[in-house]
């Protein structure tokens, strides 16, 4: 994945609350949830808060947003023909391709109608109930509830409008200090309305807000981020401790992973050896086993983020595979077609699927390899604690590089020998050596401090 695709994922989908600005991360903590609101939904308390539009904004998002919907459906017209009417490997090649394509950019066009129906329809609703205190913000009905406990809330106030600023759309607003950081709600808030709202939720949390500096306990409790669980967890190994994977013995060449791994890389030896497999046959293998590692690497995309893998997942589904598509072509017009050259070979549906058919036994070898890695050492050793997503969206592209290796120096050694087994052998042990390698590295766990260098 490329820097700056990276970076404009980890924009749009860094932790966010739209009733703290600016989110300082630290103190106590509101729980978030999605959720309904409707009148009468059990609460002692509930208003609807006045909702200024910017429609000026509205403007430019709706402008934003036809411009990435446009180029979709466009992908969408041309995919759907092409999975209608493919005859050809390079047809369902390129289906698949826009398919993924399309996949990847409906990402940006979701968010933007989504915040374009938030800001054309959205609310925000305070409620209260004993002990609680909650506000909601999204389309009517449903959308994100932050929950405060209203014995920690303090210094509810009327905060006149901005002149100048981000917010000064909104006008006078209410605001609260929760922990370390300033929470706002409303827009064009008058007195009257302070008045209520104050009086509301007196009534219905049966607490008064306090006044004043917050507890210190309550500003001490520092949110969970990713920049300070890494160094946490170096102090913690730097002291002969390990509670991200507890103690356990650390990956090496004769772990059970490792020769489980091994084991996977000896099978297409022996179908070299015994089933007369080819270069081209197990290059095919090999891409085959990097969708597989795409595969476990989209499982633990959904174990790291979670909810956010709904934004994630199709953007790393849609990158990752439009690549393999392509590059499953390269693989078969180079070492398939061009090595064997069988006149009605190329392109051929029937001969690609007798292609995995065949390969069967390896391919289930190799899954079973990295399904068991995934289990045993991602979740079963905790592996995933401090991991970001976008460390982990680029982590099997390494893997493809070195096939990329495979493509131009195997092809161009293939081209001076009448017998490529040669070739194939040196291709098979050296991506033992490099599997292994990498397998063990990625079972290693770096200070943060040499991962930035």
């Amino acid at each position: 994945m490329l820097p700056a695709e990276r970076g404009v994922v980890k924009l749009l989908l860094q932790p966010f609350s739209p009733h703290n600005a600016p989110m300082i991360r630290k103190g106590i903590k509101p729980r978030f949830r999605i959720g309904f609101d409707w009148p009468g939904g059990g609460h002692g308390y509930r208003r609807v808060l006045p909702f200024r539009r910017s429609w000026l904004a509205i403007l430019i998002l709706g402008v934003l947003d036809a411009i990435f919907l446009i180029p979709l459906i466009g992908a969408f017209k041309q995919a759907f023909s092409g999975w209608v009417s493919y005859d050809s490997l390079f047809d369902l090649v390129m289906a698949i391709f826009l398919s993924a394509w399309m996949l990847g950019w409906a990402v940006a066009p979701v968010i933007l109608t989504f915040i374009l129906l938030v800001v054309l329809f959205g609310r925000e609703v305070i409620r209260a109930r004993p002990g609680i205190v909650e506000l909601f913000t999204g389309l009517p009905f449903i959308g994100l509830i932050t929950t405060y406990d209203v014995t920690k809330m303090r210094n509810l106030r009327l905060e006149p409008a901005q002149p100048k600023g981000g917010s000064s759309w909104r006008g006078a607003f209410m605001a609260f200090d929760y922990g370390a950081n300033p929470v706002s709600f409303g827009s064009a808030v008058n007195p009257e309305m302070q008045a209520d709202i104050e009086s509301g939720l007196t009534a219905a949390s049966g607490s008064l807000i306090g006044k004043g500096p917050a507890k210190p306990e309550d500003l001490q409790t520092a949110w969970e981020t990713e920049e300070e669980v890494k160094p946490a967890m170096v102090a913690l190994d730097d002291a002969g401790l390990d509670t991200a994977i507890g103690d356990v013995e650390p990956i090496s060449w004769s772990s059970p992973s490792s020769i489980a791994l091994i084991i996977a890389n000896l099978v297409p030896v022996a179908g070299a050896a015994f089933l007369g497999w080819s270069l081209g046959e197990v290059m095919v293998l090999y891409w085959a086993e990097s969708a597989v590692i795409g595969f476990f690497n989209l499982l633990k995309i959904i174990v790291i983020s979670r909810w956010g893998a709904l934004l994630y997942g199709p953007f790393f589904v849609g990158h990752f595979g439009g690549f393999m598509a392509v590059h499953f072509l390269f693989i078969y017009t180079i070492f398939v077609v061009g090595l064997q050259n069988e006149a009605g070979v190329s392109g051929n549906l029937s001969h690609v699927a007798g292609l995995f058919i065949g390969l069967w036994p390896a391919l289930a070898a190799l899954f079973i390899s990295h399904a068991y890695s995934f289990f045993a050492n991602f979740l079963g050793r905790e592996e995933y604690r401090g991991k970001t997503v976008p460390e982990q969206m680029s982590e099997p592209y390494s893997r493809v590089i070195f096939m990329h290796l495979v493509l131009i120096f195997g092809g161009g050694v293939t081209l001076f020998l009448n017998n490529p087994t040669p070739v194939l052998l040196a291709v098979i042990a050296i991506k033992i050596y490099v599997d292994l390698k990498s397998h063990m590295k990625e079972r290693t766990r770096q200070p943060a401090a040499q991962k930035s260098e």
